[in-house]
C-alpha cells in the first residue's frame, strides 16, 4: 500500500514544484503528484537524457551550425581526416561532450498505475504536489490510458465554477464596505516614526509597509489582510506602523494577542517604542486575563477607552468582552490568529465590523489559508530573513536519554540555555526528574498556564535574564518568547503536537547568528499516520522562511474542509488540494473576462507636478517644546501634509467634517460616473464650483481611469523611437497589462484602431511571441490581436450543470487549462528574471528615466508628449 512513511529526505534528490499559492514545494522520489493532464502519480527519480530535437526547427538549425563549427576548428588544428570522420561520427553520442552540438534534457519520471510519463523540469509547473487528507488510505494512481481523470477533472471543474460565483459575489459584497479612509497628509509623520526601526528592512518588509498603506490610506473599504511571515522575520514591525498610522489618524488601535506572555512582550515593545517616553507620546493600556470589569484596575483601564484617554489598548481575550466602551476604533491588529478559537472569532467579527483588521500568522490555519489562496482575504508574506539569519536545523528521532543528553551538553557548552517541552502539565514533574537523572546539577526553571496569577510570565522574564539552564514548559512558551541565549529546544513526544505548533515552537530559538538546533523526539512505536506526516514535514521544511510552505503541508494533512460554508473536500480529494485551488483561481479569472488588476494609487511625475496626488515633506513638524505632533493635534496646525493633496476649499463646503468625508469619497472614487454624481451632489447644495476645484477634478478622474488600467507610474522619458532631437514620450507604466488587456481596448475603439500617438508596449517575458511586443498607434488590429481580444469576453456558464451544452462548455475550458498555466508560470518566472531595478515601488521613483529600467515592464506610451503645452497635459492623458 502506498501509505506515508517517516524518512530522512536527500535534498540532492528532490524537485520543486509550483502551487496555488505562487510559491515552490519540493517534492521527494515517492510522493505523490498530480499532473494535470495524466493525473495522480508518484514521482520516481530525476534523470537526464538526449533532448529529441525536432528536423528543421530552430534549434536543429543551431546545432548544424555549432557542429560546422566544432570541424571548422578541428581542421585548423590539424586534424587528419580519419580523426575528423571519427569526430562527426560522435556527434550526438555519449562521446560528444559538446551541450549544444549534444542538447541534454532532465526529466522526472513520474509511474502512473499502466505506464511511466517524463515530464521536463521546465514544465514542472503542470504538477503539484498531491496528499491525501485520509493518511490510512491508499492513494490510488490513476491511468494514463482512458478517459477516467478527465471525467474526474470535468466534474471538479464544474464544482469551481459554482464556488466561483459564490467567491465573486462575496467580493462585491466586500467592495460596497466603506469607511473614512486614513488621512495621506499625516503620511510625513508616520515617516518619523519609520526612521527609528534600527533596523534596515527585509525587501518584504518594505513590500507590506507600502501594501498596508495603500489598504489604509487609498482604499474606501476597510483593510482585512494576512501577514504571512516566519517566526522573527519581522511581522510586528509592520504591526507597529499601522498602529500607529491609526493612532495619528486620532482613532483608537488595538493590538490582540493570545496568551497572557505574548501580551506582555508586546506591550513593553510598543511602550518602548510609542509610550509616554518616546517622542511619539502615545497613551498605551494593557488589558488581560484577571482584569475583569469589577476589579479596580480593570474598571480603570474600561474609563480610559470609553473616553479614548487610551489610544491604544494591547491585550488578550479579554479585549473581546461584552461591554468593552471601545472609542472611534479604527484599527484591529490580531497577532497569532491559528491560536484563537472559534467563539473567539466570532467575537474579533462582532469588535472589527467596518473596522480596519491586520493579522499576523507564521502558520495560518487551513481555512484562512484557502481564503488566501483563492483571494477572499488580501495576504502578504515575508520570506526574506534577517541578515545574518540561520536556518534552525531540525533532527527527528525516537527519543533516548542519549540524544536528550547530547543536545544539553552541546548547548551549556557554549554558555546556551535550552527549551525543554512537553505536552501536557501533568508531565512536567516527570520531565524534570528525567533531566536531573541524565544532568545532576541543572537548574530547571518551570513554566505552564497553570501556574497561579503572573508566575508564568514571573519564570519566563526570570529566564530571559539568563537565570537558569533549563525552561521546562507546556506550549505556554509557544509564542511571545524571544531569548537570543537559547538555541536549542527539545520537544518530548513531538508526536502529540499540531503542525503549526511544532513550527511555532521550533521558531523559538534561531534568533541569534549561533546554529540553532530543533529535537522533535517521538516513542519507538504508536505514530499514527497523522502524526508521521507531521513530523516528516518538519524534517524536509527546514528552509527560512517556510511558514507559508507548513501551513499549505497542514492543509493537506488535514484536508481541504469547506470553504464559503460548502463542502468541498470531496472534490479537492480527487485532484489534489493544490490544483483545485488552481481549478478555483482560474474558475474566478474565466467568470471576471477583463481581469487586470487594479492598483491603489498612480505616482504622476509631469512638470508642475500636473496630475499629481503626491504628499511632499520628509518629516512631521515638530512643534515648540520639542515634541513632535500626535493625534491630538489639528491637521491644520501640523502643516505635515504639503504638495498635492485633493482639497475643498472652506468657503465652498463650511462643514469641517462633511468637507473632510466628501475628500476622501472622491479621492478614492472606483469610476468617473461615481464623482459626477458626487460633483453634481456638491453643484445642488453649495452651487457652481470654483474653477480651482474643476481642475483638481480632473486630476480624480484621471486617477480613476489609471487605478483601472493597473498604471502605477507616469513620466517623461527621452523618445526612444523618434528620429528628432530632444522629443519625450510619456510613459504609463501597467505592470499587470498584458496584450489580451489591449487588445480588448483597441478592440472597442471605431474601426478596431488605437489612437495615432498612443503605443502599447510589452517586453518579450510578458509578449505572446518570443520578442518585444508593439501595438503601434494608427494601425488596425490584425488577426491574432482579435482573437487575444476574444480570450478574455465573459464566457456564461451554462444553466444546466449536465448535457451536452455544458460538457461542451467545460471541455472548451480544460482545452484552455494548458496555456493559462503556463502563462502563469512564465509570469512568476519573469518576475525572477527581471532586472532588480524594475522592481523598484513606484512610491520610491523619482524620475522614470533614471530609477528604473522602463522597458522591462508593459506600458503604454504617449509619442511626443513633451510637446503639450503647460496645464493641458492632464487633458491630453484623459482624451487618450
Amino acid at each position: 500500500q502506498h501509505l506515508r512513511k517517516l524518512r530522512a529526505r536527500d535534498p540532492k534528490s528532490g524537485t520543486q514544484v509550483g502551487s496555488a499559492g505562487g510559491w515552490k514545494l519540493d517534492i521527494y522520489p515517492g510522493d505523490y503528484i498530480v499532473h494535470r493532464r495524466y493525473g495522480i502519480g508518484q514521482f520516481e527519480r530525476t534523470l537526464v537524457q538526449d533532448k529529441v530535437i525536432k528536423e528543421g526547427s530552430e534549434e536543429a538549425n543551431l546545432i548544424l551550425k555549432r557542429r560546422k563549427k566544432i570541424v571548422k576548428a578541428a581542421k585548423k588544428r590539424g586534424y587528419t581526416e580519419k580523426q575528423l570522420l571519427t569526430l562527426m561520427e560522435n556527434f550526438g553520442t555519449e562521446k560528444d561532450p559538446d551541450p549544444i552540438s549534444r542538447p541534454r534534457i532532465s526529466l522526472l519520471e513520474i509511474s502512473y498505475s499502466d505506464g511511466m510519463v517524463h515530464v521536463p523540469v521546465d514544465k514542472a509547473y503542470r504538477l503539484s504536489r498531491y496528499q491525501s487528507s485520509d493518511a490510512s488510505v491508499a492513494v490510488k494512481l490513476s491511468k494514463i490510458r482512458g478517459d477516467s481523470w478527465r471525467k474526474q477533472k470535468l466534474k471538479v471543474l464544474e464544482s469551481t465554477l459554482v464556488l466561483a460565483e459564490d467567491v465573486l459575489a462575496l467580493y462585491a459584497r466586500r467592495e460596497t464596505l466603506h469607511r473614512t479612509p486614513f488621512d495621506p497628509r499625516l503620511e510625513p509623520l508616520i515617516q518619523t516614526f519609520e526612521e527609528t526601526f534600527p533596523y534596515t528592512p527585509t525587501p518584504d518588509q518594505n513590500s507590506c509597509f507600502e501594501t498596508i498603506e495603500n489598504d489604509m490610506v487609498w482604499r474606501r473599504r476597510p483593510m482585512d489582510r494576512l501577514v504571512c511571515g516566519d517566526v522573527g522575520f519581522g511581522k510586528t514591525e509592520v504591526a507597529l506602523r499601522a498602529l500607529y498610522r491609526c493612532v495619528a489618524n486620532g482613532r483608537q488601535a488595538v493590538l490582540l494577542a493570545p496568551t497572557g506572555v505574548l501580551a506582555s512582550q508586546h506591550y513593553k515593545h510598543v511602550l518602548a517604542r510609542l509610550g509616554p517616553t518616546s517622542p511619539f507620546n502615545v497613551s498605551i493600556a494593557k488589558l488581560v486575563g484577571g482584569m475583569g470589569k469589577n476589579t479596580k484596575v480593570g474598571k480603570a483601564i474600561r474609563a480610559q477607552i470609553a473616553t479614548g484617554e487610551a489610544q491604544l489598548i494591547v491585550g488578550t481575550h479579554a479585549l473581546l468582552a461584552e461591554g468593552i466602551p471601545y472609542n472611534n476604533l479604527g484599527l484591529l491588529v490580531v497577532d497569532e490568529e491559528q491560536r484563537f478559537g472559534v467563539k473567539q472569532k466570532e467575537k474579533i467579527k462582532i469588535v472589527c465590523n467596518g473596522v480596519d483588521v491586520l493579522t499576523l500568522s507564521a502558520t495560518p490555519i487551513p481555512r484562512t489559508l484557502q481564503m488566501s489562496l483563492s483571494g477572499i482575504r488580501d495576504t502578504s508574506t515575508i520570506k526574506s530573513p534577517p541578515p545574518m539569519r540561520k536556518a534552525i536545523q531540525s533532527i527527528v528521532e525516537t527519543q533516548t536519554k542519549d540524544i536528550v543528553a547530547d543536545a544539553l551538553d552541546r548547548e551549556l557548552a557554549r554558555n546556551g540555555q535550552v527549551f525543554y517541552v512537553v505536552p501536557r502539565v501533568k508531565q512536567i514533574d516527570e520531565a524534570t526528574e528525567y533531566l536531573n537523572a541524565i544532568h545532576p546539577g541543572l537548574e530547571i526553571v518551570v513554566a505552564h498556564g497553570q501556574l497561579k496569577g503572573n508566575e508564568a510570565e514571573e519564570a519566563v522574564s526570570y529566564f530571559t535574564e539568563g537565570n537558569g539552564d533549563v525552561l521546562l514548559a507546556t506550549t505556554v512558551i509557544e509564542n511571545g518568547v524571544d531569548i537570543p541565549n537559547v538555541n536549542t529546544i527539545i520537544i518530548q513526544n513531538a508526536n502529540s503536537f499540531g503542525l503549526s505548533t511544532l513550527y511555532q515552537l521550533r521558531g523559538r530559538v534561531g534568533r541569534s547568528n549561533l546554529q540553532a538546533y530543533a529535537y522533535f523526539l517521538h516513542p519507538k512505536t504508536g505514530l499514527t499516520d497523522e502524526a508521521t506526516a507531521r513530523l516528516s514535514a518538519m524534517a524536509e521544511l527546514q528552509e527560512l522562511g517556510s511558514g507559508f510552505d507548513v501551513a499549505a503541508r497542514d492543509l493537506e494533512i488535514r484536508g481541504a474542509g469547506s470553504l464559503l460554508g460548502s463542502d468541498q473536500s470531496g472534490l479537492a480529494e480527487r485532484v489534489g488540494f493544490d490544483l483545485y485551488m488552481r481549478m478555483l483561481k482560474r474558475s474566478i479569472r474565466q467568470l471576471r473576462g477583463m481581469d487586470l488588476p487594479m492598483v491603489p494609487r498612480t505616482k504622476v511625475l509631469l512638470p508642475m507636478r500636473e496630475g499629481s496626488l503626491e504628499i511632499r515633506g520628509q518629516n512631521g513638524k515638530v512643534l515648540d517644546g520639542g515634541e513632535l505632533i500626535n493625534s491630538n493635534t489639528a491637521i491644520e496646525e501640523a502643516e505635515v501634509g504639503e504638495g498635492d493633496y485633493f482639497e475643498i476649499s472652506k468657503g465652498y463646503m463650511p462643514n469641517d467634517a462633511e468637507r473632510a468625508s466628501e475628500e476622501g469619497s472622491a479621492r478614492l472614487a472606483e469610476s468617473t460616473q461615481i464623482l459626477v454624481e458626487l460633483t453634481n451632489a456638491w453643484k445642488e447644495k453649495y452651487g457652481p464650483m470654483p474653477s480651482e476645484l474643476k481642475n483638481q477634478l480632473k486630476t480624480l478622474h484621471l486617477h480613476v481611469c489609471t487605478r483601472l488600467l493597473g498604471i502605477d507610474l507616469i513620466g517623461l522619458i527621452p523618445s526612444t523611437v523618434s528620429e528628432e532631437p530632444n522629443v519625450q514620450d510619456c510613459i504609463l507604466r501597467s505592470p499587470g497589462l498584458r496584450p489580451r488587456h489591449w487588445a480588448a481596448f483597441v478592440n472597442a475603439y471605431p474601426k478596431n484602431t488605437q489612437p495615432q500617438n498612443i503605443d502599447a508596449y510589452f517586453p518579450k517575458l510578458f509578449s505572446t511571441k518570443d520578442a518585444d511586443m508593439t501595438f503601434w498607434g494608427g494601425k488596425k488590429l490584425d488577426e491574432e490581436g482579435i482573437a487575444l481580444a476574444k480570450s478574455i469576453e465573459h464566457v456564461p456558464q451554462p444553466t444546466l450543470s449536465t448535457g451536452k451544452d455544458a460538457v461542451e462548455f467545460y471541455s472548451a475550458m480544460m482545452e484552455e487549462d494548458e496555456d493559462w498555466d503556463a502563462a502563469d508560470e512564465e509570469e512568476i518566472e519573469a518576475m525572477k528574471d527581471a532586472d532588480p531595478t524594475t522592481t523598484v515601488s513606484a512610491v520610491n521613483v523619482k524620475d522614470l528615466a533614471i530609477d528604473i529600467e522602463v522597458d522591462q515592464y508593459p506600458y503604454i506610451r504617449f509619442r511626443d508628449f513633451g510637446s503639450v503645452p503647460e496645464g493641458k497635459r492632464v487633458d491630453a492623458l484623459l482624451k487618450g
